[in-house]
């Protein structure tokens, strides 16, 4: 079907009132041909169905320094085609200082969820750029520290005036350098003085919560710097960037997108054969796949590799592959090119179902949602079936030449992260550990000798640096025992601990089997003689284990400790949260008032208390690590 079909298709679709199908043309409409008219087309038809789809909202702003506007339709096509409904406020041009420092700009009224810095080392700093040959050494430093303190005194006006996330774009490397091969030679050349810019760029991102660095220098290297640019339109539109490359800008903006919105993947189920390595183990044999060092082998190893960096990332993995099981595991476990091993797989599905089956297994059997599972398969039959059949599922396209497999991985968006937690890294360990609860609990005989024999220590502490970004990202990814789905950024986390009467917990739970890391929220503000609970939530790998329980006991106490006479909290339901459903209620609270978003639940202190599970060991920190 070529692009013309597919787009009568689409509408014939919408006409027909299958929605779903139609956003997943859209979707594929966009892939084949990522265009200025796709774009529009695209956008049309989405802005169209938003009413009827489940997209979510994100409203994000362009400060800039050059022409972005041909870009805009781009990222809101490419938004859409996610899931995201994306608006966007672009500054005047090259007015972003201005938008940053007046608490009353234009910039405020919009009110970003984020915002992007995009900037030039022309408009920066353009001593640097057009000048370099002529300046003193202790010009070139002077210049760098003048710059470096301006980006500071923007970033932090931003983060005055407003919580949202700020990705800044950092300063380009020039095509050739003013001082040709002597750059190189020179301590203080031209590329480490607008390298030593792009350090303190880094350095303070890393200081501030919120704030993130896209690396455009890297971007533009990825690409061809020698056809980056366009300096015909530059001079004449102020659009440095050449027609073929404003898309990689945009897929660039939306690596940042998914993280932002938690449009992300939790796991990826991987195939075997022809996908982690060469051949078929059921018809080659061991001795008979391909997986080494050389060529062909070498592929299946690069893809291998980006599967261990997205376990390191904290992403887990699953085998989901219609083979025979023995002759699987013998060359996972024996055969010599392997890089992955049996135990970075968190679940293992070998056998002759469809896949589609074994990938609703995986979801349960991780306790995930089926909307955050990958799925990747050589086979374009497989990934058809399931795209069918599980429509919630990304499916990542592999193409035909192996080589490029992993290059395929690693450009994933879905797998994208802005910041690592020790949890994510221990993730793949943890869910071992959560294997050996699993084989215990089958051996035992009530739930409760069950719960005493995990030996429970649940240690709840106040909001501290160290916990910050984890607490952070607990509320924009925990979605089934959340009991309100809130989602905070860690600048407003931040701002909410440090305001009057407001306390932000965290629960981290050991057992027997190690340490499940911090995987509990709870954010309370007191008004009156009332503690409202603002949020609620817990790791879903802890969901059922009574250590939701102790986490309220320990509210209604600390409650209880600053006079409040009652304990209230929403419950408001999301398609994912049916698990917390009735935990209000079974632990005493009643109805106080309900109105189209969800119910406001009350227990009153005094007349009911709520003993912590005699199997939870509870240790209270007092937040000064």
């Amino acid at each position: 079907m070529n692009n013309s079909e597919a787009r009568q298709e689409i509408d014939h679709l919408i006409a027909a009132g299958d929605l779903t199908t139609a956003a997943r043309e859209l979707a594929d409409l966009w892939v084949n041909e990522a265009s200025p008219s796709a774009a529009s087309f695209v956008v049309q038809r989405f802005e169209a169905l938003r009413k009827n789809l489940k997209l979510q909202p994100y409203r994000l702003a362009i400060l800039r320094s050059f022409t972005v506007e041909p870009m805009v339709p781009l990222f809101r096509a490419a938004a859409f085609c996610a899931g995201i409904d994306l608006t966007i406020y672009v500054s005047d041009f090259n007015a972003y200082v201005q938008a940053m420092v007046d608490s009353g700009s234009t910039l405020y009224a919009f009110a970003p969820d984020a915002a992007l810095l995009a900037v030039q080392t022309r408009d920066v700093v353009p001593e640097f750029w057009d000048d370099f040959g002529s300046l003193k050494e202790e010009q070139i430093h002077a210049i760098a520290q003048r710059v470096s303190s301006e980006f500071r005194d923007w970033v932090r006006a931003f983060r005055k005036h407003s919580p949202a996330h700020l990705i800044l774009h950092n300063l380009e490397q020039p095509m050739n350098p003013s001082w040709g091969l002597l750059d190189a030679q020179q301590r203080d050349g031209q590329t480490a003085a607008i390298a030593d810019i792009n350090t303190a760029i880094r350095n303070l991102a890393s200081e501030q919560a919120g704030i993130y660095v896209l690396d455009y220098e890297r971007l533009i290297a990825r690409h061809g710097r020698a056809t980056w640019h366009d300096e015909r339109k530059w001079v004449t539109v102020r659009l440095p960037i050449a027609a073929s490359n404003l898309n990689h800008v945009v897929q660039e903006w939306m690596r940042f997108l998914h993280p932002l919105t938690g449009k992300l993947a939790k796991a990826v189920a991987v195939d075997l054969d022809n996908t982690i390595w060469g051949g078929i183990i059921g018809e080659d044999g061991m001795e008979g796949i391909r997986l080494g060092t050389e060529y062909p082998g070498s592929a299946y190893q690069a893809v291998q590799r980006a599967l261990v960096d997205l376990y390191q990332r904290g992403i887990l993995l699953a085998v989901c592959s219609k083979n025979n099981r023995e002759d699987a595991l013998q060359a996972l476990e024996k055969h010599p090119g392997m890089i992955l091993k049996p135990w970075h797989f968190a679940a293992m599905r070998i056998n002759w179902t469809e896949k589609s089956q074994n990938l609703r297994e995986i979801a349960e059997e991780l306790n995930i949602g089926i909307d955050a599972l990958a799925f990747l398969d050589d086979n374009p039959i497989e990934r058809q079936q399931v795209r069918s059949a599980l429509p919630e599922v990304f499916v990542i396209d592999l193409p035909t030449d192996p080589v490029n497999f992993s290059r395929a991985v690693r450009q994933c968006p879905l797998f994208e992260r802005l910041s690592l937690s020790a949890e994510d890294q221990q993730r793949g360990a943890i869910y071992q550990a959560q294997r050996e609860r699993q084989q215990l609990e089958r051996g035992v005989t009530s739930r409760e000798d069950f719960y005493r024999s995990l030996h429970q220590e649940a240690e709840i502490s106040p909001l501290t640096k160290a916990t910050l970004a984890r607490v952070a990202q607990l509320t924009n990814k925990t979605n089934q025992f959340n009991l309100t789905t809130r989602r905070y950024s860690e600048q407003q986390i931040a701002d909410i601990a440090a305001s009057e009467g407001w306390e932000c917990f965290s629960l981290r739970l050991r057992d027997r089997f190690g340490d499940n890391g911090l995987v509990g929220v709870a954010i309370t503000h007191l008004e009156g003689d009332v503690s409202q609970i603002d949020t609620l939530l817990l790791s879903c790998r802890v969901i059922g284990r009574s250590v939701e329980t102790a986490l309220l006991s320990f509210l209604a106490e600390r409650a209880r400790a600053h006079g409040a006479r009652r304990l209230q909290g929403w419950f408001l339901p999301t398609k994912k949260n049916a698990p917390a459903r009735d935990f209000y209620a079974a632990h005493g609270f009643t109805t106080a008032h309900q109105n189209g978003d969800g119910t406001l639940w009350s227990l009153d202190l005094a007349a009911n208390p709520i003993p912590a599970p005699e199997w939870v060991r509870v240790r209270i920190l007092n937040g000064d690590r």
